[in-house]
């Protein structure tokens, strides 16, 4: 990704795609929106992506759920206006989609959107790359469904790999060049030469302290910092609230509205000031998605996640040997990497779906001290389509009683 302001690159990203793919294919695909947001887009501003960001009233029942109440979940279609092409998927769905979109193509929503990351964006224009990205998503759906059964084949990556126009000719240097390889979201099971799974978990929970230790702390409160990818300075003030089995809470406190990812055991939430849908519960496999990462606050518990985690081939991060294993559900696929040497977790990294691929979202751990006598990670980078977070904690307090509310929908502040 460039180094723009990333504060809002994920939400907006999914509009640039929309672009790129214009400049790559010609296949037809309705507009995705047209959003107008009437609330000024400071320099780090993040808007949604292919369509106009202009909110419009929902109804009853999409409002009910857009307050994580019963009654309905918010569809793009009633939170946006000029929706064309991704209709019937959920506000959280949707701007998945856009970073998707953003990340596929390395862009950034002023690359789509008149104005976008100014004091004065036009949301509602609908320039040349807009439409162009329409008929993309409408190209790769044909794709997928007259070639493939509707499976999600090919996607906006397949061709862009990162790029504005998809590569024509392939380059020497890259054929009898150094491999540069990108492994599958789906890895390989290791037939032999890798310890079981069952072998790698065990020797994690020895390298954090035992079973003892691990599993006297079933809760425990962290504060630090956190600054975003691209950016100086001292970061902003971040907090990490956790509770066994299942509940977690990360808010960062930037200076135009808190980040907050919350999930209280059922009910996942999603707040990112600045963009067209400040705030947002989450649904379906990106639900799983929060579900899961919320377990893995306890990670010496993950084991029992799955039913069944198989091992993958070792592979190295910054020069060091990694056990991997990996696991999936209908919703979610989550990859670990422990180090062969220590058994610690260094990598974590899940899928979810979006109505045009998975995304993914990677967790690195480092920098472990005992905390009750459990290893835990002072710092951890948290890297998703919208924004890549550098998280440096400076205290945990084991054992807290944390209030519920820590866990429940986040509390707007202006």
């Amino acid at each position: 990704m460039k180094v723009w302001s990333k504060r809002v690159i994920g939400a907006v990203a999914g509009l640039m795609v929309a672009w790129l793919v214009t400049a790559l294919f010609a296949a037809g695909t309705e507009g995705l929106a047209a959003h107008t947001s009437t609330a000024p887009a400071p320099h780090r501003q993040q808007p949604s992506g292919l369509f106009t960001l202009v909110p419009k009233a929902a109804p009853a029942a999409a409002q009910a759920g857009r307050q994580g109440q019963p009654g309905g979940v918010q569809m793009s279609e009633a939170a946006f206006k000029n929706i064309q092409v991704l209709k019937g998927i959920p506000v959280d769905e949707f701007m998945g989609t856009m970073g998707f979109f953003s990340t596929s193509l390395s862009v950034c929503c002023g690359d789509c959107h008149t104005g976008a990351g100014t004091s004065n964006p036009k949301w509602e224009d609908d320039p040349p790359r807009k439409k162009t990205a329409r008929r993309m998503v409408e190209m790769v759906n044909a794709l997928n469904k007259a070639s493939f059964g509707g499976r999600q084949v090919v996607t906006c990556w397949t061709c862009h790999r990162g790029t504005l126009s998809p590569a024509v000719t392939p380059p020497l240097d890259f054929a009898y060049g150094d491999a540069v390889p990108v492994p599958p979201d789906i890895l390989p099971r290791a037939a032999s030469g890798v310890p079981t799974a069952d072998q790698i978990f065990d020797k994690y929970l020895q390298a954090i302290g035992g079973a003892a230790r691990a599993n006297a702390l079933t809760s425990y409160s962290a504060k630090g910092t956190s600054i975003l990818y691209g950016e100086v300075g001292n970061g902003d003030p971040a907090e990490l609230y956790a509770k066994a089995p299942n509940q977690v809470s990360m808010l960062i406190r930037q200076r135009e509205g808190d980040v907050a990812r919350t999930f209280d055991g059922a009910n996942a939430w999603f707040q990112l000031p600045l963009t067209v849908v400040p705030q947002y519960p989450l649904t379906g496999s990106l639900l799983e998605g929060a579900k899961f990462e919320a377990a893995m606050a306890f990670p010496w518990k993950i084991k029992e996640y799955f039913p069944t985690w198989r091992v993958s081939f070792q592979t190295a991060l910054e020069g060091r040997d990694m056990n991997v294993v990996q696991a999936n559900n209908r919703d979610v696929i989550a990859t670990l990497y422990f180090d062969k040497e220590t058994g610690m977790l260094r990598r974590m990294i899940r899928y979810a779906n979006t109505s045009v691929g998975r995304t993914p979202t990677q967790i690195d751990y480092s920098n472990y001290k005992a905390v009750a006598g459990v290893q835990m990670p002072f710092s951890f980078s948290y890297t998703w389509v919208s924004q890549r977070e550098e998280w440096t904690l400076t205290e945990y307090q084991p054992n807290p009683t944390i209030d519920a509310a820590k866990f429940g929908r986040p509390t707007v502040r202006k």
